[in-house]
């Protein structure tokens, strides 16, 4: 019997994900590096001509204001911010509650905070129904892991999203493999190529300005230990391929996205343009 419903969600999980009107996943399609968008811009081009479809559709259109100061449009926001505020890196995160339990969860308010020292971030929206049961682990354990998703399993990752009681284990319903951690007592996730053993650093409960009840919690994690394979790593063994990491990220609503290009931008050199500076600054004078 317990079979027969894990065949029927996994049925249920198909039909929702297959839309008949949209066109199969590519698995060909691999990252690659192209031209930037405007090789010929110069200093001081502000939006290149080419991007005339942009200022005609985009600059020219009215905008809709939502005021953030008025508590009634705060209801609105989470549709809004994750739909605008995109493309967000998504990772799992695996804890142990005090009791031993584990719980292994999808994060896309997650991101780097720093590199000296090695830091992440994670943050939680604070629900009355019932609490977050990452955050209680953390908070509980100091301890935990963040594993980067790929591809290859994201359904898998996207199904520890299921709210569930919290003796549930997630790593059951996602069906992916644990592996001991070497520094902290949660496992990471097998299956993904970048995985991180963190301690908690600080934490901040968020509230209102008109409040004093939190919503928000902001987890700041020290990384301890990476763990990268060698597959993903570039030839110079030092960074990230994302051609072979084929990492996923968050838009709004149930959308993920894939990275498929990419274009180097290289960063300004000031001795290189402080007299070109100087002459479009001369212009202007009065």
């Amino acid at each position: 019997m317990l079979w027969s419903n894990w065949q029927r969600c996994g049925q249920l999980l198909q039909q929702a994900r297959c839309k008949s009107n949209l066109p199969p996943f590519d698995h060909a399609s691999k990252f690659k590096v192209v031209n930037p968008p405007s090789p010929e811009w110069q200093l001081g081009g502000g939006l290149p001509k080419r991007m005339k479809d942009w200022s005609e559709e985009v600059n020219y259109a009215k905008r809709k204001t939502w005021d953030f100061t008025n508590s009634e449009n705060i209801k609105s926001s989470y549709r809004l911010l994750t739909s605008a505020i995109i493309p967000r890196p998504v990772a799992l995160v695996s804890t142990l509650s005090s009791d031993g339990y584990p719980n292994l969860a999808p994060f896309s308010y997650f991101s780097m905070v720093s590199h000296n020292p090695p830091m992440i971030s994670l943050s939680f929206s604070l629900s009355t129904r019932r609490p977050k049961d990452t955050r209680t682990n953390i908070l509980a354990n100091k301890e935990f892991t963040v594993s980067i998703i790929s591809e290859p399993f994201i359904e898998a990752a996207n199904a520890t999203s299921v709210e569930s009681p919290a003796d549930t284990d997630e790593w059951i319903i996602s069906g992916l493999t644990k592996e001991n951690s070497t520094l902290v007592k949660p496992p990471f996730v097998r299956e993904s190529a970048i995985s991180m053993e963190c301690e908690l650093y600080s934490f901040q409960d968020i509230c209102l300005p008109s409040s004093a009840e939190p919503t928000t919690t902001v987890v700041l994690g020290l990384i301890r230990q990476i763990h990268v394979r060698e597959s993903v790593l570039s030839d110079d063994g030092t960074t990230v391929d994302p051609a072979k990491l084929r990492p996923v990220a968050r838009l709004g609503g149930t959308t993920y996205a894939r990275l498929l290009e990419g274009f180097d931008l290289p960063r300004l050199s000031w001795r290189a343009i402080k007299d070109d500076y100087q002459s479009l600054d001369d212009t202007k004078l009065p």
